[in-house]
């Protein structure tokens, strides 16, 4: 499968699996158990393995209920996206046009701003160690989570936040974390091939979803990742809210999504990768 798609093209050289050497240092002498350093070998080009892309689409489905959780607590409790830019955009248009009757226009030009940064530090860094390679993906969702997890920990040990309304660095701080951290899972969309998945956008999801010829169609695949990206958004947006509205307030929510996002990093070690399922 050619890496050149979508502009993450590999700038990292990667080695040849076919190399006699590299494929000797794994074999055990005579048969016994293997070494540490052919262990060591072992993990070494799996990390640098391309993973493969079929079933990807369960991972990116499971973003939109991160992507749910987060949006509906921080709409609720802070009055601003984090991964959703469209109604950041629009929040940030009414605030340019009426700057004294809100500040929220703040709240998500940092959200907006952070997004846009993160996407282009995301897309350098797939496009230089290897789009689809493993250790790219874990790295990359370990550094989500860390960034979320960091929110939460300013949530839930810092000062506490005032209204909606009040413009202050134990909210900007973490909207700017988890917005930067959010375009990673839309990233990775690009880098499996699955364009439609973003986690962050449904609105084109709908149209095709529902303008598709098969719609009633028993085997439909691109149908069934169309449904369950809104339906795990919806789900994880009831969650976000019933946390917003209870005691548990946002950090709760915070701290639930960076548990997802850390189950997301352990699915990516055991993940199969292409030369498995190639010599298979």
């Amino acid at each position: 499968m050619s890496n050149n798609q979508n502009g993450y093209r590999s700038l990292a050289t990667s080695s040849q699996p076919g190399n006699g050497r590299e494929r000797g240092e794994d074999q055990p002498l005579l048969g016994g158990k293997p070494t540490a350093h052919s262990v060591v070998a072992r993990i070494r080009r799996s990390m640098k393995a391309d993973v493969d892309r079929r079933w990807g689409d369960v991972v990116l489905i499971l973003c939109y209920l991160i992507t749910g959780l987060l949006d509906s607590a921080s709409i609720s409790i802070w009055g601003s996206f984090v991964s959703m830019q469209t109604g950041n955009t629009v929040y940030i248009g009414l605030g340019l046009a009426a700057p004294s009757e809100s500040t929220r226009w703040i709240k998500s030009g940092t959200s907006l701003g952070c997004f846009c940064v993160g996407s282009i530090l995301f897309s350098m860094f797939h496009r230089t160690v290897g789009p689809k390679r493993r250790i790219t993906l874990i790295a990359s969702f370990a550094f989500q989570t860390l960034l979320i997890a960091i929110a939460a920990a300013i949530v839930t040990f810092g000062p506490e936040a005032g209204g909606k309304e009040d413009i202050t660095w134990n909210v900007l701080l973490p909207i700017a974390l988890v917005a930067f951290q959010s375009c990673g899972q839309a990233v990775t969309s690009r880098a499996l091939k699955y364009n439609a998945l973003t986690s962050v956008v449904l609105t084109s999801i709908y149209c095709d979803l529902f303008s598709d010829a098969q719609l009633l169609g028993l085997h439909n695949v691109e149908r069934n990742q169309r449904m369950g990206a809104p339906v795990m958004l919806l789900l994880g947006a009831i969650a976000g809210g019933k946390f917003a509205h209870s005691s548990y307030g946002i950090a709760h929510a915070l701290w639930t999504a960076a548990g997802l996002k850390l189950l997301v990093v352990i699915a990516w070690f055991f993940w199969p990768s292409e030369k498995e399922e190639e010599e298979e």
